[in-house]
Parts: structure tokens; C-alpha cells; sequence
């Protein structure tokens, strides 16, 4: 009986084991502290502006810890950031009480990020933070999409490049081509990917039951192409 891992879990975690998550954890640290003293410097001079937006924490997470996940990616986090909080100012501009404006700049972005290709969890915070009525914030106008914001993103995002680099990951991430064989026979079993996992070096954003679905739904589809021929 193969090891169970939990459903919330993204798979590949057996493979990172502490080795990866310290590699992770030190990188967001890293990456943090870098973006908090370039945020400081720039703002010297604005002592009421935020040097440090609080969901750059959260997409540190993503970048550091899933480099290989499509939320992770540079054009989602440089984009889904940029998309929510201009849409958060747009929303305090236009709507006057703040608890829907808050509601419509999230809604909002969640939908303009889809589009755009670029969904960002952790934009979601931002849009909160430029739709609500922070003075700072409403001082600034659309300049705070420059400074802090999009000054934060782009020293998180150059942090990330060059930790996972350095770290022996690609980033922005890159699928390794898997040669295909010439004559395929057999069946993928669970425990054939489990063993995979266990060697993975990244971790996947996806429960090890989901990517087993997956699996078995494309066997049953090939099996079904290859019964009609």
C-alpha cells in the first residue's frame, strides 16, 4: 500500500523533504529583506507610504517554495499585482462605501487576471489594499502602482530568478522534455508514481489523488483511440 499523502498536500513534498524547504524558506528570507531595504531607500523621503506590501510575503511563498507553478510564474505575479491594484484604485475611486469596494476590486481582479492570463493569488491582497481607505494609499493615487508596488514585484521577481538559479531550479519555470517511448505496453500503476515523487525535485501544486486521476483518464482515453482504430 503506497504512503498516502494528505489532500491538501501538493505532491512532491516527500522529494523536497527539509533539503528543499530550507531552500525555500531561505530564499523567501532572502528575497524579503532585499525587497524591504530597496523598498525603504526608494521611500525615504515618503514616510507614510508602505516600503513593504504584506501580500509580496505571500507570493514569496509561491516563487520560493512552487517555482514550478503556473501561479508562480513572472507575468502572473508582475501582471495579477499591477491588474488588482489598479483595480482597487478604480474601485475606491468609483464606489463610495468601503466594504463593497473592497468586494468589487477583488471580484474584479479575480476576473481580469483570468483573462489576462495571469491569476495571482496573492494579488487578491492587494486589490483589498488599494480599494480600502488607507490615506497613504488614497495620497498616492496611481502612482502607488509604481512605487511601492510594482517596485516590490520586480525585486521579488529578480530575487526569485536568481535564487532558483543558483539553487539548481528554472525559473521562470521550464518542463524537462521526457522522451516518449517507441512502443508503449503496459499500465501506469500508483505505485510507478509514487516512486516517481519520491525523486521529484519540485513540488507539484496538486494532490498525489488528482494527478493520479489525471493519469488514469488519460490512459482510459488512449486505450478508448487506440480500441476504435
Amino acid at each position: 500500500m503506497p504512503n498516502q499523502v494528505p489532500l491538501s498536500s501538493p505532491t512532491g513534498m516527500r522529494a523536497l523533504g527539509r533539503i528543499g524547504w530550507l531552500r525555500g524558506a531561505l530564499g523567501a528570507t532572502v528575497a524579503i529583506l532585499i525587497t524591504g531595504l530597496v523598498g525603504r531607500a526608494t521611500l525615504a523621503g515618503s514616510p507614510t507610504l508602505p516600503w513593504l506590501i504584506a501580500s509580496m510575503g505571500a507570493s514569496a511563498v509561491l516563487v520560493f517554495v512552487l517555482p514550478a507553478s503556473p501561479l508562480a510564474q513572472p507575468w502572473p505575479v508582475l501582471g495579477g499585482h499591477l491588474i488588482a491594484g489598479a483595480l482597487g484604485i478604480l474601485a475606491h475611486w468609483l464606489i463610495p462605501l468601503p466594504w463593497l469596494a473592497a468586494g468589487v476590486a477583488v471580484g474584479t481582479a479575480i476576473a481580469a487576471m483570468s483573462i489576462a492570463r495571469c491569476l495571482h493569488p496573492p494579488a487578491g491582497g492587494t486589490a483589498l489594499l488599494t480599494a480600502l481607505p488607507a490615506p497613504a494609499v488614497v495620497a498616492a493615487g496611481p502612482g502607488f502602482l509604481l512605487v511601492p508596488l510594482m517596485l516590490n514585484v520586480v525585486v521579488l521577481l529578480a530575487a526569485g530568478f536568481t535564487w532558483n538559479r543558483l539553487t539548481g531550479h528554472s525559473y521562470p519555470h521550464r518542463a524537462a522534455p521526457i522522451p516518449t517511448p517507441a512502443n508503449w505496453v503496459g499500465h501506469i500503476e500508483d505505485q510507478d508514481v509514487d516512486d516517481v515523487l519520491e525523486t521529484w525535485d519540485e513540488m507539484l501544486d496538486i494532490s498525489r489523488e488528482d494527478l493520479l486521476a489525471l493519469i488514469h483518464a488519460v490512459e482510459a482515453k488512449v486505450r478508448a483511440r487506440a480500441g476504435s482504430r
